[in-house]
C-alpha cells in the first residue's frame, strides 16, 4: 500500500511539474537539460525514492552525487551493464531517477548484474543513511518504478 501511495504522489508531482512551477524558481534555463541524440532506439525507466527530511543530509546526498565526488566504480558499473544515461532530479525529499538504456535492455537481469559489481553494495549501504527506506533493502526495493501516464505524440 505504501508503494502505491508513493507512486501516486510521485505521479502527481510529475504532472504538477509538467503543468507549471509550484513555487518561484530561477527564470533562466537552469531547469532545462539538452539531451544527447541516440544512434539507436532507447527506452527510459523512471523511478522514485524518498530522502530523509533533513536539509543537511539532503545537501550531503547532493554533494556525493556531483561528478567530482561520486565513486567512479558506480558510474563505471552503470555503463558496464548497459545504462546509456542516468539522471536524478530532486524536489524536496522526492528523488526521480531517469535511466536511458538500449531498447532491448532487460532491467531485472542487468540490475542484478549491477548489484554484484565492485563497491555497488558498499555504495548502497553508504547512501542508505540519506534515504527514507529500510537500510537493508536492495536498490530495486528502494527505488520504485513509475508508470508513464502521458506522452506527447509527435
Amino acid at each position: 500500500m505504501k508503494e502505491k501511495i508513493i507512486l501516486y504522489l510521485s505521479s502527481l508531482f510529475l504532472l504538477l511539474v509538467m503543468s507549471g512551477p509550484l513555487m518561484a524558481q530561477e527564470t533562466n534555463d537552469s531547469y532545462g537539460y539538452v539531451q544527447k541524440a541516440q544512434p539507436a532506439p532507447v527506452k527510459r525507466y523512471c523511478q522514485t525514492l524518498q530522502l530523509k527530511d533533513d536539509p543537511e543530509l539532503i545537501a550531503e546526498y547532493e554533494k556525493w552525487h556531483r561528478s567530482e565526488n561520486i565513486w567512479k566504480e558506480i558510474t563505471a558499473g552503470l555503463k558496464k551493464v548497459g545504462v546509456i544515461d542516468s539522471e536524478i532530479y530532486r524536489h524536496g525529499t522526492l528523488l526521480v531517477m531517469i535511466l536511458t538504456v538500449p531498447a532491448d535492455f532487460d532491467f531485472e537481469k542487468q540490475m542484478g548484474k549491477l548489484a554484484g559489481l565492485p563497491r555497488q553494495a558498499e555504495w548502497e549501504e553508504f547512501m542508505s543513511k540519506y534515504q527514507a527506506s529500510d537500510p537493508d533493502a536492495s536498490s530495486s526495493e528502494k527505488w520504485v518504478q513509475m508508470k508513464r501516464i502521458f506522452k506527447l505524440d509527435s
